[in-house]
């Protein structure tokens, strides 16, 4: 049985850093995802640091042999939906994505990855997060109320036994920057509208808006998502890393489709208070596959 990187679940973490990479030499990428593979999880008398890597789909499937969902893809191109809004494409080769219990222990950590990569691949997106208030985004809003619990999730999030890539699962990673000003400007109950819960508890409007952020993101419509979102930024400029996990790549992209308004959905009212600045799909494999490609 294939085993999925233990990061993926361990919640409760204090700091996070999301670090993606692009290869300097395409004839250096299967060097790569090799450097990669072989980093483990470390472990300091200060806590443990949580690791997780994911790969560009294709990457992966031309090192890896194929060992992946089919029609797996990155994210390459825009998403354009309704009034013109677009979700940009940042597609990069490798993420890594460390959390842990303190901030300074990943600091020492990513610089350590940072460097034992520079040779093969450049640093071309950085991010710091943490929670706040235990489960809230920075709208003030109760983040993952519809995640399926852990006894649940790794039976809906990863590749399951039989399938190419088993064990593993796709990560859609995006930072989205919010509008805080005219967020803010919002009373409570015109912010509930917004998003379809009440704020205080996460309870879930009926009725709700058309398009309200909880009407176009349904779980029941597109599939079940296992969501490790965290706030991120400065008190001038801050936002949300989206950190979805899916079994399938198809519930990750008809929600962004939903969300930006592609065809006969109706655009979310949550994009007019925040956008998205990057893109990207990774295939994150199991620790089996991980360790059969070091070892080549």
């Amino acid at each position: 049985m294939n085993t999925p990187q233990g990061g993926i679940f361990a919640l409760g973490t204090a700091s996070h850093a999301y670090l993606e990479f692009s290869v300097m030499d395409k004839s250096s990428g299967a060097e790569l995802v090799r450097t990669i593979s072989a980093l483990r999880e470390p472990r300091t008398t200060m806590g443990g640091v949580n690791l997780v890597v994911g790969f560009r789909p294709e990457l992966w499937r031309e090192v890896s042999g194929g060992e992946l969902p089919p029609r797996l893809g990155g994210f390459d191109e825009d998403l354009v939906g309704a009034d013109g809004y677009v979700m940009p494409a940042t597609q990069h080769d490798a993420v890594l994505w460390l959390s842990g219990s303190a901030y300074d222990v990943i600091f020492d950590v990513a610089r350590a990855a940072v460097t034992s990569l520079r040779e093969l691949a450049s640093l071309d997106e950085e991010t710091s997060s943490w929670p706040y208030r235990h489960d809230r985004d920075l709208t003030g809003f109760i983040d993952g109320s519809e995640n399926p619990d852990l006894i649940d999730a790794p039976e809906l999030v990863l590749v399951p036994e039989g399938v190419p890539g088993a064990g593993g699962t796709i990560l859609l990673l995006q930072k989205w920057v919010h509008d805080a000003a005219s967020w803010e400007g919002l009373t409570d109950t015109e912010q509930e509208q917004v998003i379809g819960r009440t704020k205080l508890d996460s309870i879930e409007l009926d009725p709700r808006l058309a398009d309200s952020h909880v009407a176009a993101t349904d779980q029941d419509r597109f599939g079940k998502i296992f969501r490790r979102n965290t706030p991120f930024g400065t008190v001038g400029e801050h936002g949300t890393m989206f950190v979805g996990f899916s079994a399938e790549q198809e519930p990750l992209v008809t929600m962004l489709e939903s969300m930006a308004g592609v065809g006969d959905s109706v655009r979310d009212a949550l994009t007019r208070y925040t956008r998205p600045l990057s893109g990207a799909y990774y295939f994150v494999p199991s620790t089996e596959a991980l360790r059969a490609i070091s070892t080549e």
